[in-house]
């Protein structure tokens, strides 16, 4: 696609992400959103790479004990997705981590929220001013 700005990156991303969100309904597995969002948006002709490796750089030394982000879109937004009964701080301090170590601006904590009578879908976006 052509050179898009994070903000107008994150606008398709949350519409797929409740396409997919409509369509699957809830109680998957994370790896079968994943899987079905990245299609979604592969769709929209967005560049995806899922399962990417984070590394970890200190003191001019690469470390690859590093994380996994879920999905990064067109090289400048990290999606991660959970499938969980209740969002905990751990899952925003683990994609501001992601931001920090990757230099990105934006990533969004997709949650698919699994509880009793509910069927919910938080998007959260985390944006790192320069």
């Amino acid at each position: 696609m052509k050179n898009m700005t994070e903000n107008e990156i994150g606008k398709i991303i949350v519409d797929a992400a409740y396409h997919v969100h409509k369509k699957l309904g809830p109680g998957l597995l994370e790896s079968v959103y994943e899987t079905v969002l990245a299609y979604e948006l592969e769709k929209r002709r967005l560049r995806i790479k899922r399962q990417v490796p984070v590394a970890i750089v200190y003191d001019n030394l690469k470390f690859d004990e590093g994380f996994r982000g879920d999905i990064i879109v067109e090289d400048k937004v990290i999606i991660e997705l959970k499938s969980v009964e209740k969002v905990n701080p751990v899952h925003n301090k683990q994609l501001l981590t992601y931001l920090r170590l990757t230099d990105k601006k934006l990533g969004l904590l997709i949650t698919k929220l699994v509880q009793k009578r509910a069927n919910v879908l938080k998007i959260l976006y985390l944006s790192l001013q320069n």
